[in-house]
């Protein structure tokens, strides 16, 4: 059962929230939190698998939240909840150390489907969220340890065509669909990929795929 705590200041999106995760049957909404502070507090009474976490928030924001939680409880896995005025504050999201990042208006499934995969260690993204993700941050790289775009990485054949299709947002199953391997033997892939880049995420390995002009078409 994955243990899940929704952050948002706004009572109707989080009774939604609720609403919509309480009906799958392996997910139980621990919490609610309607700002950063509460968020911090509430992480460390209920101890949540997943946080789904808005940005936007009076007081203390999602962001500064992030960095608290992760710094409390490094193993729990935060999920941005996104609208499509918030690119300022994306990348102060994802060097907070935020896993992934979803729009507000996903459908209920893509939702549900990225708190699994959060909770399964994966980087869940919108395709749009990701898209504007990369194209800020091709000729502006964020991070501390971003990979150099100019060096020459001995990636393998198989290694590229992983790299493409996470530089397209697909998940370690929809990859494994499109390859025709096994869902494990991707998550090893990735896992090399990111030890080989130096990147700390899928997103930084999206940019660094399309910097290195990786075609996932």
């Amino acid at each position: 059962m994955i243990r899940l705590l929704l952050v948002d200041d706004q009572h109707l999106v989080r009774a939604g929230l609720r609403m919509l995760c309480e009906a799958a049957p392996d997910v139980e909404v621990v919490g609610e939190a309607e700002n950063g502070g509460a968020a911090v507090r509430y992480a460390e009474q209920v101890l949540p698998d997943v946080v789904l976490m808005d940005l936007h928030m009076p007081g203390m924001n999602g962001s500064v939240a992030t960095e608290r939680i992760l710094a409390a409880r490094p193993s729990v896995r935060v999920v941005v909840l996104t609208t499509f005025d918030d690119d300022d504050h994306l990348y102060a999201a994802l060097r907070a150390g935020a896993c992934g990042f979803l729009v507000k208006d996903a459908a209920p499934a893509e939702l549900l489907e990225g708190v699994r995969r959060a909770a399964n260690g994966e980087s869940p993204f919108s395709t749009r969220v990701l898209d504007r993700l990369v194209a800020s941050a091709v000729d502006t790289y964020v991070g501390d340890r971003a990979p150099d775009p100019m060096a020459r990485f001995d990636f393998t054949g198989r290694e590229r065509e992983v790299l493409a299709l996470v530089s397209a947002g697909l998940s370690n199953g929809e990859i494994a669909q499109r390859l025709g391997l096994g869902v494990t033997t991707v998550k090893t892939y990735v896992t090399s990929l990111l030890a080989k880049t130096g990147a700390s995420n899928r997103v930084r390995l999206a940019v660094l795929a399309v910097r290195a002009g990786i075609d996932p078409n």
